[in-house]
């Protein structure tokens, strides 16, 4: 299957969706930051020196959505609908769980704007506490759930 971002020469180009019908567009991704559970109460009790751990992720996150155009050089900017981000403490991990969900009317899909609020929103909850400690881990970023358009739903 050739990749749809490369031109008969092999060089990188944007995709041209002109001709692509508008649909409804979801796109889910996931990530997850891991922690010890001494910073995962600062996080839970809301007592980190920067402040609001998880609400100011969940804003980064929705901010990151909006500007992804802007960091992804093929990704067309889009006329995103709807941004949320929820973030869940979980002691099993121990860390923080982390859900995108982002929506859109238009030609080209949101799983990139989905992965990049999910990603960003594990990198600013790493910031907040980074000061206390330096080891966390993120990961697990994928797609979960997407549909609408022309290659329609996907589920993990």
């Amino acid at each position: 299957m050739p990749l749809s971002h490369f031109d008969a020469a092999g060089k990188a180009h944007m995709v041209d969706v002109s001709d692509k019908e508008v649909t409804s567009r979801i796109a889910v991704a996931e990530a997850h930051i891991t922690m010890n559970t001494d910073t995962l109460a600062l996080v839970q009790d809301g007592t980190a020196a920067k402040g609001d751990v998880l609400g100011t992720a969940r804003l980064a996150g929705i901010m990151a959505a909006k500007q992804t155009a802007n960091l992804i050089p093929l990704c067309h900017p889009l006329p995103i609908t709807k941004v949320s981000v929820d973030l869940t403490v979980d002691a099993d991990l121990p860390g923080v769980q982390i859900k995108a969900t982002v929506k859109t009317t238009g030609k080209t899909g949101v799983e990139m704007e989905a992965l990049t609020a999910a990603s960003v929103a594990a990198l600013t909850v790493h910031d907040m506490v980074k000061a206390v400690q330096k080891d966390m881990v993120i990961g697990g970023l994928r797609v979960t759930f997407k549909d609408g358009g022309k290659s329609g739903r996907f589920e993990a």
